[in-house]
């Protein structure tokens, strides 16, 4: 287990990535058959051979995926439902199918004793699949059809929350956080700590409905509005700002569909009708959130 890596599990990633890649090329009935065997032949060697390749080169990889989404070149094929054979097996299996998930888990929090976490992750991962085959007595091409058919009902809102937290990466980079803070500095000139507060909290979830990711929202926030005004200014503690500055950033990925990974795959994996289902479950609960963390942070932020 020693000379196991992340690496390796990127390795295998990829692969299975370019065996969905193959599987659509080899489709003549699949609506778009070019673009997205294309798509997720990228993606494929991005995942399993980016960091041996040209960071330069992996960029315009990304780019090109996102043409192809955009232009509408990524898409699914209709798949048989036979709804009443998977009751019938989901009957007949019960509980049990808990127990494959339960694995990766109990393996990945053991496991990160002996292993990095993310290794130990790839490990109940393996697990899980290696339990689920012998529990549901199906061969491994049954899985691979099925983890291929989930892949390609997902499409690229795979690639999004990853892409939105680099947007934020960049963003930092060129120094948007600097411009906010001289925008919030001319509004509000010398903001009170309730203010500087509620701004900074409603700054998070605003740009995180606008970029998808509270990743990307939060260095731009913490550097404009944080640091200067809460932390500097106020004199109030950062862990405790940063800690409910990302909780309020998450209240805005509970409202946007930008963040595909809460809000686009469930309604894909679903096959919901509505595409805003999952969004208008959650408003009521982001707002009360958002709400109890101004709150929070207001009173405990200056007081250690």
């Amino acid at each position: 287990m020693s000379g196991l890596t992340l690496e390796h599990f990127y390795w295998m990633i990829g692969a299975f990535v370019a065996v969905v890649a193959v599987r659509i090329a080899l489709n003549p009935s699949h609506p778009r058959r070019g673009g997205s065997a294309a798509f997720w032949v990228l993606l494929a060697v991005t995942i399993g051979a980016g960091k041996s390749l040209p960071s330069e080169l992996v960029g315009w990889m990304v780019l090109a995926m996102g043409a192809l989404a955009a232009t509408k070149q990524v898409a699914a094929p209709t798949f048989a439902d036979d709804r009443a054979k998977k009751e019938m097996r989901a009957a007949q299996l019960g509980s049990r199918l808990l127990w494959p998930i339960l694995i990766v888990p109990a393996v990945a929090i053991g496991g990160s004793f002996l292993v990095s976490s993310q290794v130990a992750l790839g490990i109940g991962c393996l697990l899980g699949l290696c339990a689920t085959i012998w529990l549901t007595k199906d061969s491994p091409a049954a899985s691979v059809g099925e983890g291929g058919r989930l892949l390609e009902l997902l499409g690229w809102a795979l690639i999004l929350p990853q892409s939105l937290a680099a947007l934020g990466g960049i963003f930092a980079k060129a120094g948007v956080g600097d411009e906010v803070a001289k925008i919030f500095a001319r509004m509000v000139p010398e903001p009170g700590p309730l203010l500087a507060v509620v701004a900074y909290c409603a700054g998070m979830p605003v740009l995180t409905i606008l970029l998808g990711n509270a990743f990307a929202a939060f260095p731009i926030m913490t550097l404009g509005v944080g640091l200067p005004f809460i932390v500097n200014a106020h004199h109030g503690d950062v862990a405790i700002m940063g800690a409910l500055g990302m909780l309020s950033g998450y209240c805005g990925s509970l409202l946007t569909p930008m963040a595909a990974n809460f809000n686009i795959v469930p309604v894909r994996l679903l096959e919901l009708k509505n595409d805003y289902a999952v969004i208008k479950a959650q408003a009521p609960f982001a707002a009360a959130i958002w709400i109890f963390n101004v709150v929070v942070m207001y009173l405990c932020v200056y007081r250690f």
